[in-house]
């Protein structure tokens, strides 16, 4: 009998070191990496047996990892009740960035003071170990930007600002996903002026730097879409 092929799944990239405890743990981290590598496309319907299969589980685990990826903003429901990725449209990316600019810009500012600087520093390296990489690791990079998102959002000390700006940002994470993949590399330095503004306490500079880095990301889907 052929062995059974499944889903290779990597540890949990960025500022943790959790590795899946349960199998819908693993099924929802590996979906994950799917949905950003792309191998999970847009639109097209997910056969529940056939990843079931792939990624080596049960249905019960894969649907529970389906539902939390669906809470997240990351999945919906097809009119054939089937759960596809979600397509995000530019309209809604550059709305997105732009209520992003005003609420990331404030987070980031409120954050000053409340991030211990070790946890900056971790954060700037890995940035610059993504940047050191050849080929460009996709996943790789988007464990570094949400490392460094969260930083300052999670550390902004306003609940509803933070429930917002996690939402937004599974908006425009799946609109980069999809359109934007060869914009990814140039955010790197643009983090790493984000952590700099951060870590030197400047209010405007931080402030600035958020604005900067969303206002960049709308104008070049603009230019290239």
């Amino acid at each position: 009998m052929a062995e059974k092929q499944t889903h290779p799944i990597r540890p949990p990239q960025g500022n943790t070191s959790d590795t899946p405890s349960t199998l819908s743990e693993t099924a929802y981290v590996a979906l994950s990496q799917m949905i950003q590598e792309r191998s999970l496309p847009v639109g097209r319907p997910i056969v529940e047996t056939q990843l079931a299969d792939m990624l080596g589980v049960s249905r019960t685990p894969l649907r529970q990892a389906l539902q939390r990826l669906e809470a997240e903003g990351l999945l919906r429901k097809s009119e054939s009740r089937s759960y596809v990725v979600r397509r995000v449209e530019l309209r809604e990316y550059l709305q997105s960035l732009k209520v992003r600019e005003v609420l990331e810009a404030e987070a980031a500012e409120m954050a000053i003071g409340r991030i211990a600087p070790e946890a900056i520093s971790r954060a700037r390296a890995h940035v610059q170990a993504v940047q050191g990489r050849k080929p460009y690791d996709m996943l790789a990079h988007w464990a570094s930007d949400d490392e460094i998102h969260d930083l300052f959002i999670d550390a902004c000390g306003n609940q509803v600002i933070i429930n917002i700006l996690k939402s937004l940002r599974v908006t425009t994470k799946l609109f980069e996903i999809e359109r934007l993949s060869e914009r990814l590399e140039p955010d790197s330095s643009q983090h790493e002026s984000i952590l700099d503004a951060l870590y030197s306490g400047n209010a405007v500079a931080t402030r600035q730097a958020v604005v900067d880095h969303l206002r960049s990301l709308a104008d070049f889907a603009v230019r290239v879409l």
